[in-house]
């Protein structure tokens, strides 16, 4: 995507600057997600990996998970770090390809990219390039490495779909990938979705698990397993943090996977991404039943109509069988109803549901006891109305608190650093 609600790409990677220039200067300022050598820890490192990696590193540690869980690095390799922060994955890369192989790193954050250049000239790792650049616009050339790994990034990167096809572009054909990220079992409401600084904070930015592993598999990527699947964010310092994670269902993914030889066509790929299970995996996701319902009324009544226009006026016949007819009619209506009173146990709102079965009578009314357009038109009116309010207290009730519920999310100052 170009802009976020109103707000640019440039806007959200200046606000996820501004927090990763916080984490690089001044890892012990309070934060809303675990930092340092007990982060590491909590990720999944064990001690001897850890062992190796420079205090300075460690100390800015702010990744999600241990993508090297994966084991994909072999001696030799080129590896490319996607957002590699203070380093401790390239440190760890460095070591795992030796001295024929070679690390690059590319991040984002000023800050974080001097302290890395600090910490490798002291510790006279010379295997190791850093580059400027963000995930979605790679400075590397086609088919140039071996191995991509990442942690923590992509859930702040607008365009994701991008980002992954950055990532297929410069991994050699037959490369591996390994990735730990975060993503949520929830859609996120539309007022996080507003709100820069809320990408930064890692759960807004993420995406659908479900959807996450498909734009993989869409960019070309094959054998795309989940290795770990685990709650990162009940070690946040933040309690409201904690809590809009678990109402999103975010948790921590660790991933790996293996580049295929070719792209795939473009008729591939857009016969994956419309695939009708997409279509009904998002009528699941963003609670769409009752206006799936709702058009099904709707077009089983003024659809069926046309149709048997369009019949007279070419001359043909069409037999209908009118209880048949409204029966279907009054079916999906009921339906919507139905799904309608699901969303209680979201919202815990009876508006809708009671101006939906006051829809469903004017329709019944209409179609079995005295049809009246007046009265077939009432109901789907408040039948409509229902499923408004219905989709619009789903999207908002997400977040504890409603509209407002997120903005208690814990977050550093921001006088405490300025953008890299």
């Amino acid at each position: 995507m170009v802009a976020v609600m109103g707000f640019s790409a440039d806007q959200i990677r200046e606000a996820v600057q501004m927090m990763y220039t916080v984490v690089a200067r001044n890892p012990a300022a309070p934060l809303h997600f675990p930092v340092g050598a007990d982060a590491c820890r909590l990720a999944g490192y064990d001690e001897a990996m850890l062992d190796r990696v420079p205090a300075r590193s460690l100390e800015s540690f702010a990744g999600v998970g241990n993508p090297f869980r994966a084991d994909v690095v072999r001696k030799g390799d080129t590896v490319l770090d996607v957002g590699a922060g203070s380093g401790t994955d390239v440190v760890i890369a460095a070591r795992q390809v030796g001295d024929a192989g070679r690390v690059i790193a590319l991040d984002l954050t000023r800050a974080m990219r001097s302290k890395l250049e600090g910490i490798l000239a002291g510790e006279g790792i010379g295997n190791v390039e850093i580059l400027s650049g963000d995930a979605e616009n790679i400075p590397l050339p086609d088919a140039s490495v071996d191995v991509v790994t990442s942690n923590g990034v992509l859930n702040l990167v607008p365009d994701k779909r991008r980002a992954i096809g950055e990532i297929f572009r410069v991994t050699k054909p037959g490369g591996r990938v390994q990735i730990a990220d975060i993503v949520i079992a929830r859609p996120v409401t539309p007022d996080c979705e507003d709100d820069p600084a809320l990408w930064a904070e890692c759960v807004v930015g993420a995406t659908v698990d479900e959807i996450y592993l498909d734009m993989f598999r869409d960019a070309g990527f094959e054998e795309v397993e989940v290795i770990r699947d685990y709650d990162y964010f009940a070690h946040s310092p933040s309690a409201d943090t904690r809590e809009v994670a678990k109402q999103f269902g975010a948790h921590g993914m660790e991933i790996r996977m293996r580049r295929a030889q070719s792209a795939p066509s473009w008729l591939a790929h857009w016969s994956k991404r419309l695939h009708p299970s997409r279509f009904l995996r998002q009528v699941r996701l963003r609670g769409l039943w009752g206006s799936v319902a709702f058009a099904g009324a709707l077009l089983a009544c003024y659809g069926t109509l046309a149709a048997v226009g369009v019949m007279s006026a070419l001359g043909a016949t069409m037999a209908l069988n009118e209880g048949v007819w409204a029966g279907a009619i009054v079916c999906f209506a009921a339906l919507a109803c139905i799904a309608i009173g699901f969303g209680w146990r979201k919202h815990r709102s009876i508006v809708p549901l009671i101006t939906a079965l006051a829809g469903l009578v004017l329709l019944a009314y209409a179609m079995f006891i005295e049809y009246q357009m007046a009265t077939e038109l009432a109901g789907f009116a408040l039948l409509g109305i229902a499923t408004w309010l219905d989709f619009n207290r789903r999207r908002w009730s997400t977040v504890p608190g409603g509209k407002s519920g997120h903005r208690r999310v814990a977050r550093p100052v921001a006088t405490e650093a300025a953008p890299g």
